[in-house]
């Protein structure tokens, strides 16, 4: 069993001074580290008897059609403003040092279908929480999240209380 700990690199002061930034990038450069990780969500995820992973731009994106594939279901993305035609739905949402807009294509998220949402860090919660919205909207369930690492001190999973909430890694 790799230790996923190891891998997560610290940065103070990014973006803004006073956040610690976890740099997972060392993680995806190790082959081992890069498989258990994707072994583990993607074992949850198929759990979840889910239809769909949505991973959230841009790092949401690297490991989500990974999990994705190794579940057996497909993936959607959620990108930034600008990046999807044709047709979007979006959401602004707070972020724990501004805020942020993602859209997704709401032909690709079929009414009643069930949704695992996919990013790299759960801190205020707000990222997940938008797409959980936009989701809902679709008519479509939200089954689970799931992240790489969840910072517990910033209460995310307040903002997304009554939704099950998997991190491999907490601080």
């Amino acid at each position: 069993m790799t230790d996923l700990r190891s891998k997560i690199r610290e940065v103070p002061d990014f973006p803004t001074p006073g956040v610690g930034f976890k740099d997972f990038t060392p993680l995806l450069a190790d082959r081992e580290a890069l498989s258990s990780t994707v072994g583990e969500l993607a074992t949850w995820v198929k759990e979840k008897n889910c239809d769909l992973v949505i991973g959230a731009e841009a790092r949401g994106f690297i490991l989500g059609a990974a999990i994705a594939i190794e579940a057996g279901v497909g993936f959607v993305p959620a990108r930034r403003p600008g990046k999807l035609p044709p047709e979007t739905i979006s959401v602004t949402y707070a972020l724990e040092y501004g805020q942020n807009s993602l859209e997704l294509h709401p032909d690709l998220i079929p009414k009643g279908s069930k949704v695992v949402i996919h990013d790299d860090v759960l801190a205020t919660g707000g990222t997940v929480e938008g797409i959980k919205k936009l989701v809902e909207q679709l008519g479509a369930k939200v089954v689970g999240t799931c992240f790489i690492i969840e910072l517990t001190f910033l209460d995310g999973r307040k903002r997304l209380e009554g939704t099950d909430v998997h991190a491999l890694i907490t601080y």
